[in-house]
């Protein structure tokens, strides 16, 4: 288990939320994957919602306000000290500003980021919500990854706006894959090239206890799912939700230690 009490270092995912087209169905369906409950916010901030674990937030839902929204997705923030630095180190080095700094009715301070290969994340200063106050365990935000087909410039990218290092894998022989780390040496996610992929995307990674029952619930709540796969790190799913938002859902290999 690992509580959140303050802050986050520069760059660390700090906080996720997703946007769609039924909040009542989305509130069925990850309660019965990850056992959250929901705190419903007022018309006034547009019942921004948000999903608790032993009353701790992990996670936000909101209804998408656009009408025409046909494609839905897990967003992440980064957090920083300082918005409005991050953002213009962010424009230095290539990225494009989608949504100005502002601020969020005292809870804190964001900003919304498009990088070089086409990913878009957003920034979080906190103030009174200072992001997850949960990660790291079953039915929480364990990691976040970006997966582009165009890997060059999202790491000097990210790289050079966080400070990060940029480090190999060598349990993953073939893939084109580089870890992300703080200056402290914390691995916050890392980079996946893949010539395949789409387009650009960060993906969120939610630890589940066992990865073959939360699959089970995903399809059973109306979602659809990968058969789960064993990899070095665990046993892991891609997971679709009934909006079509992905995410992955994994838990330790039997005997592994954590």
């Amino acid at each position: 288990m690992s509580a959140v009490t303050t802050n986050q270092p520069l760059g660390t995912p700090t906080w996720i939320d997703l946007g769609i087209p039924d909040l009542d169905r989305a509130m069925s369906f990850y309660g019965a994957v990850f056992g959250w409950e929901f705190d419903v916010g007022p018309e006034e901030i547009g019942r921004y919602t948000m999903c608790l674990l032993r009353g701790k937030k992990v996670a936000a839902l909101m209804p998408n306000p656009d009408e025409s929204a046909t494609e839905f997705w897990w967003s992440v923030y980064l957090a920083t000290d300082d918005v409005d630095v991050t953002v213009a180190r962010s424009t230095d080095a290539g990225g494009v500003v989608l949504a100005e700094p502002m601020d969020v009715m005292g809870q804190g301070r964001m900003a919304i980021v498009r990088d070089p290969s086409g990913a878009q994340f957003g920034l979080w200063q906190g103030q009174a919500h200072v992001g997850c106050e949960l990660v790291n365990e079953p039915n929480t935000l364990l990691r976040n990854d970006l997966v582009t087909p165009d890997p060059g410039p999202a790491r000097d990218f990210y790289a050079t706006v966080f400070d990060f290092t940029l480090d190999g894998n060598d349990d993953l022989p073939g893939m084109d894959f580089t870890f992300l780390r703080r200056p402290d040496g914390h691995e916050i996610g890392g980079i996946m090239g893949d010539p395949a992929a789409p387009a650009s995307a960060w993906g969120t990674l939610f630890q589940v206890a066992d990865t073959d029952a939360a699959v089970a619930a995903a399809r059973g709540a109306g979602g659809t799912s990968s058969d789960p796969t064993d990899m070095p790190y665990g046993r892991t799913a891609e997971v679709t939700d009934p909006f079509g938002a992905k995410f992955t859902v994994g838990s330790p290999l039997p005997g592994a230690q954590g």
